[in-house]
């Protein structure tokens, strides 16, 4: 035990506390940002109005199109709903990209970047807690958008398979947490503008996904784009299993793309934030702000 102590110090990174005190750990920075969550309530707000303001601004334009007779009254309630999803999972999807991605320009922010990079706290531990914390925060924002705005159109959600949408956002959170790290690797690169580059994945990902339209009008080279991004069958699997009502077998090529996108993304993400990480330590980036 000793010498496996001794080797991980050689080696710079802290040894792994059992199982239990993983756990505690990576809880430990879901009360930290938990905190600061409630610190910053007022942004909180623009973020909630913000969200339900666009998510009203979309699927208002479904309701248009049934007013100038240029959709049948079918199709209309086939476009709120599309356009519902869409806004409502890109609520999620940017909540958790944004909690995630700028874990490092939070610690700069708070003068607390040094105090947490160089604590004796495995980074794949720190990573966990601030991916669970983005994912439980993106919950609560995205439900509270969700009760505020559905009560504006009429939706028939009868046929919806809850199930096989919860399951769907629960995998589907996972390689999007992915996602989140790799662009929280571009703060510690490029402290003057990386933080404006994270927001450029989110912009990337947000145009080849099929957020507010079917990939299919995509041109052909940007369709290419939307084959590789988890968000496009996070979409697919939440409106197949929203709006067709269709079960946990029926959208399992979602699922399986999902869970390949996860096994895929997150050891790479944390991988590349480390290798990352130690080199902004080695050229005195880590607490510099430009």
């Amino acid at each position: 035990m000793a010498r496996a102590l001794a080797s991980d110090a050689r080696a710079g990174e802290p040894s792994l506390p059992p199982m239990p005190g993983r756990a505690t750990l990576a809880w430990a920075f879901v009360e930290r940002q938990t905190n600061l969550w409630k610190r910053y309530w007022a942004w909180e707000i623009v973020w909630l109005v913000y969200g339900v303001v666009n998510t009203l601004a979309i699927t208002f334009i479904a309701e248009q199109a049934g007013q100038q007779g240029i959709a049948s009254e079918a199709d209309v309630r086939y476009l709120v709903l599309f356009l519902l999803i869409g806004t409502l999972v890109w609520a999620y999807l940017s909540a958790v990209l944004d909690d995630i991605s700028l874990v490092v320009t939070w610690e700069r922010w708070e003068g607390t970047i040094e105090h947490t990079l160089m604590a004796p706290v495995q980074r794949a531990v720190h990573l966990a807690g601030m991916s669970l914390f983005g994912v439980l925060h993106a919950t609560v924002r995205t439900l509270l958008i969700f009760a505020i705005a559905v009560p504006f159109f009429s939706v028939d959600l009868a046929q919806s398979d809850w199930l096989a949408a919860a399951v769907v956002l629960v995998i589907g959170s996972l390689p999007i947490a992915g996602l989140a790290i790799l662009a929280g690797v571009l703060p510690l690169l490029y402290p003057e503008r990386g933080t404006q580059m994270s927001f450029m994945v989110q912009a990337i990902v947000l145009l080849v996904s099929g957020v507010y339209y079917e990939v299919d009008v995509l041109p052909p080279w940007l369709q290419v784009f939307s084959y590789v991004s988890p968000a496009t069958y996070i979409l697919d699997g939440m409106r197949g299993a929203i709006i067709d009502g269709e079960s946990v077998t029926e959208i399992w090529r979602e699922l399986l793309a999902l869970v390949g996108f996860g096994v895929l993304l997150i050891p790479g993400g944390m991988m590349v934030f480390a290798v990352a990480e130690r080199w902004a330590k080695k050229t005195g980036k880590l607490k510099r702000q430009g």
